[in-house]
């Protein structure tokens, strides 16, 4: 059986790899001469957590249980926990694939730490502590690792910063580093598949937007930056090229990203705006910005009269306070549609500081997943289809606020992000990549 090879790009966008800068990438089209490429539909919502997990186990994050990096452990108010591979329930393409005998390599998917087991190689992703963990499969391959490129590295460190340079040097290095382990893995282990996760191009949409874009309230036409990301995505384009060269002829080759990106308008301070609205009552207002955790674990919400809160990102979650669910909960479970569909309403009529309604998408879990495992939120807020973020942040000044609250970021996630084959059709959405790496390898 022959080859196939995923290269992820971590939020790599349709428009920029295959309209802007389409031709500047000669790797990139040459491996779709005889192919095909196009946008991938990603998961709602379209977030690494749980999109890349979606990718190579074919089911949707209702199905998984994860929403996000963040998720409720249980139905009281501080229960928060992070997502992880041992709480991935579903076979991924490799453990499949390794069952009936087939050789996998899996270099930074996100959601593979701790590592699992493997019949192959696994190196897992940033959302390992850091490299003084673990973080291969086999243990001993970590010292393979730091004889090939020294102390690898699994992110950047702190990308939301007014520390450009930093960021363009750490991204360069650490792309720099994935890819020459990838080489080693490929050329000196034995593998049927291959897939590796980069994570540079989000870290550098998110720090560079505003400089990139035309378009955006921030951007500068003489910023030494304006040519950050595409400088980037053509020294991707040559490490594609250098890597893709290394596998064996006939070699079924796909790039995929987890989501897109655009510019961020803005930010909307979601728990301010539920407190406006009457749905989150507090018992005191905070003299400063302070985080929604800070305030449920200061016990700062008046459970007995709050319907609502949320936790912010780059789209948002809604919770409701249900009595006989959670500890102090408000709204009965007879009227508990009545009261979502209230919350959803408004939520979609939210306006811009000009008045100009900003176009939201809400949805039901249960009205989008195939299946509903673990706690999801009640309701899932894509603010102005996600040109703006959530802020979970309360005591902001104001509801609409042109800065984040956890860093500078001038750009969020769209829906679609890449895909492209070097032969045959793509899939169109995330979650048909597992079954057309399980159908090239003709397993069911």
């Amino acid at each position: 059986m022959k080859n196939f090879a995923i290269i992820g790009l971590d939020c790599a966008d349709p428009k920029l790899m295959f309209e802007e800068f389409w031709d500047e990438l000669p790797n990139i089209r040459k491996l779709a001469q005889n192919g095909s490429y196009g946008k991938l539909e990603s998961t709602i919502p379209p977030i690494t957590v749980p999109a890349w997990m979606s990718m190579v186990t074919g089911k949707d994050p209702g199905t998984l249980g994860f929403y996000g990096f963040r998720n409720r452990k249980d139905y009281s108010y501080d229960s928060i926990t992070f997502a992880n591979s041992k709480k991935v329930k579903y076979e991924t393409i490799w453990e499949t694939l390794g069952k009936r005998g087939y050789k996998s390599i899996a270099l930074g998917v996100p959601l593979t730490y701790p590592p699992k087991p493997i019949n192959g190689y696994l190196v897992t992703s940033f959302l390992t502590p850091s490299t003084e963990f673990n973080y291969t499969y086999p243990k001993e391959l970590k010292k393979e690792i730091e004889k090939w490129v020294g102390n690898y590295m699994l992110d950047v460190e702190n990308f939301r910063t007014e520390n450009k340079q930093r960021i363009i040097d750490e991204v360069y290095e650490m792309t720099d580093k994935r890819f020459e382990v990838a080489k080693h893995l490929v050329t000196e282990k034995e593998w049927d598949f291959f897939m590796m996760v980069e994570m540079g191009p989000d870290r550098m949409h998110h720090a560079f937007w505003a400089h990139h874009d035309p378009t955006h309230f921030k951007h500068d036409p003489n910023s030494p930056f304006k040519y950050a990301i595409k400088d980037y995505y053509i020294y991707l384009d040559k490490k594609i090229g250098e890597l893709t060269k290394l596998f064996p002829e006939d070699t079924t080759i796909m790039l995929n990203s987890d989501h897109g990106i655009q510019k961020m308008v803005g930010g909307i301070a979601i728990n301010d705006w539920l407190i406006e609205k009457g749905y989150l009552v507090l018992k005191e207002k905070p003299t400063k910005r302070t985080s929604i955790d800070t305030l449920i674990d200061e016990n700062k919400i008046d459970w007995l009269k709050t319907k609502a809160w949320a936790l912010g990102g780059y789209n948002g979650k809604i919770m409701l306070n249900v009595r006989g669910r959670e500890p102090l909960g408000l709204i009965r479970k007879d009227e508990y549609e009545k009261v979502r569909d209230e919350i959803k309403k408004e939520l979609k009529a939210i306006t811009d500081e000009h008045g100009k309604n900003i176009g939201t998408i809400v949805y039901k879990p249960e009205e989008i997943y195939q299946e509903i495992n673990n706690i999801p939120p009640d309701l899932i807020v894509h603010l102005g289809n996600l040109t703006w973020r959530a802020l979970g942040s309360v005591g902001n000044k104001k509801i609409w606020l042109h800065e984040n609250d956890t860093g500078p970021d001038d750009a969020n996630h769209a829906q679609n992000g890449i895909t492209l084959i070097n032969k045959g059709l793509i899939p169109r959405k995330i979650t048909q990549v597992h079954d057309v790496v399980l159908k090239h390898f003709r397993v069911k």
